[in-house]
């Protein structure tokens, strides 16, 4: 039996070894884990985020020469008269010649079709005159022919045809379906080729990339566009498209 005067205690265990210390600094190793994972990994993402942010925009350019495959030829004349019927018997008298104009030149008839008319009067001093304006219209696939009615066109005004301004040929690319996806490739290799020189020079590469935009296809006359009355249009075009491309720096 123990003896009741004995008041010595079973010695405490310290803290640091009881099972609560040791979840306590099991929690503290994790938690310390995973900040240290969780600092590496948000500094790795924020690194990643900053590369991803890196790129260069550029432009490319593609350029095609092309020949005019529609030719449009308005012939707009007029006649005045002090009665109706002597106007359009004059009308009728150019557009006879007009048309055997187109065929002696080897058109076919259904080329040349008329395409408005307008019939205006007016009085002065009681005299009512009349005046009839006629537009023709010739179209054609055949532009080498359609230039040289071109050039002889004046054989109409010594025939009589008087043509008025607003007359004239215009040329048409209709094929820039047929054309667009290669002009497309070309510039953007001329924009990549632009964007490896940028990343030549700073030091870094060319990734893939980020975003692009076509932009839009232009067609003008490959000798810069004729000025001033009667001159008419070119059957030789230039074609260009510019495309704007951000590419992944690395």
């Amino acid at each position: 039996m123990s003896d009741p005067s004995d008041n010595t205690a079973p010695a405490a265990t310290p803290f640091w070894r009881s099972d609560n210390a040791r979840i306590a600094l099991s929690c503290s190793a994790i938690l310390a884990v995973g900040l240290i994972a969780g600092g590496y990994l948000l500094g790795d993402g924020l690194t990643r985020a900053r590369e991803a942010d890196r790129s260069v925009t550029v432009r490319g350019l593609a350029e095609r020469d092309v020949t005019a495959d529609l030719a449009t030829w308005t012939i707009a004349y007029s006649a005045t008269a002090h009665d109706l019927a002597s106007a359009q018997a004059s009308i009728d008298r150019d557009t006879a010649s007009i048309r055997a104009f187109f065929k002696e030149l080897g058109f076919p008839a259904e080329a040349l079709q008329p395409t408005g008319v307008n019939v205006s009067q007016y009085t002065q001093d009681g005299i009512t005159t009349f005046t009839v304006r006629q537009r023709m219209t010739l179209r054609s696939n055949d532009i080498a022919r359609a230039e040289r009615a071109v050039r002889r066109q004046f054989e109409l005004v010594r025939r009589g045809v008087v043509l008025e301004e607003g007359s004239g040929m215009a040329y048409t690319f209709t094929k820039l379906n047929d054309i667009k996806p290669a002009m497309v490739a070309e510039a953007t290799k001329d924009a990549r080729a632009a964007a490896e020189q940028f990343a030549s020079d700073s030091g870094t590469g060319v990734g893939g990339i980020k975003s692009a935009t076509q932009g839009y296809f232009s067609i003008d006359a490959r000798d810069g566009e004729a000025e001033g009355w009667g001159v008419t249009d070119s059957p030789f075009k230039k074609v260009r498209v510019v495309t704007t491309i951000d590419f992944y720096l690395r």
